[in-house]
């Protein structure tokens, strides 16, 4: 029987599942998730396989469990970051770059790829994953346009448009042909165009700072 370092059952259960999903957190920055097996897993949480079977009883639960995970840390990452910024353009800004981010920290296939291996429930799950994104973006949208930032659009067809974008840059920037910076530029101007907005405020300022030094003595 393992050792038990927590004070009970149910908290050793939670730092062991923390540790399983830590470890497919490790593992899919080097082999992609559809490469990881259940056995590189378990010996990277330092547990057995049979034990790693009694919190996930196969590979689909196991990644459906760290999508759950990342979704939330996501959507706290983003709700930390932008709290108090006023500028809706910054807010889609930091919206694009923190999923682009996502792609090239854990790189994986897409989810129809991903669901192609695991089957048409996991995929089906693996999928509404990205309601909570779209949700959110359709949020940073309807704000920008109640703010007069944005021209108006249907929001819902144009947030899939934006995640349909940065889907696209997943395999540019898994193969080192474009950088995070690269495909963040690319997507937001872009998106910003389709919006009738301007820049976004931060590197209208940035821009701004960047002449006024270049202008030397110059009134």
């Amino acid at each position: 029987m393992p050792k038990i370092s927590a004070p009970t059952i149910a908290a050793h259960r939670a730092q062991t599942r923390e540790r399983i999903l830590e470890a497919v957190a490790e593992l899919t920055r080097t082999e992609g998730i559809d490469d990881i097996s259940m056995t590189e897993v378990a010996a990277r949480a330092g547990i057995t396989r049979t034990a790693l079977y009694n919190y996930f009883p196969d590979k689909a639960a196991l990644l459906l469990a760290f999508a759950d995970e990342a979704t939330a840390g996501f959507m706290e990452r983003y709700r930390a970051e932008l709290h108090g910024v006023p500028e809706p353009t910054d807010r889609l800004s930091a919206f694009v770059r923190l999923q682009l981010e996502a792609i090239a920290e854990h790189p994986h296939p897409p989810a129809a790829e991903l669901g192609a291996s695991l089957g048409p429930d996991a995929y089906q799950r693996l999928a509404d994953h990205v309601e909570p994104m779209q949700r959110l973006l359709e949020e940073v949208l309807r704000h920008g346009t109640e703010e007069g930032a944005f021209t108006a659009q249907p929001v819902a067809a144009t947030a899939r448009l934006v995640l349909a974008m940065i889907g696209a840059q997943r395999v540019p920037i898994l193969r080192g042909e474009a950088s995070v910076e690269e495909a963040h530029a690319l997507v937001t101007s872009f998106t910003l165009r389709a919006l009738g907005a301007a820049a976004p405020h931060a590197d209208r300022t940035n821009g701004a700072n960047e002449t006024n030094g270049a202008s030397g003595d110059r009134p």
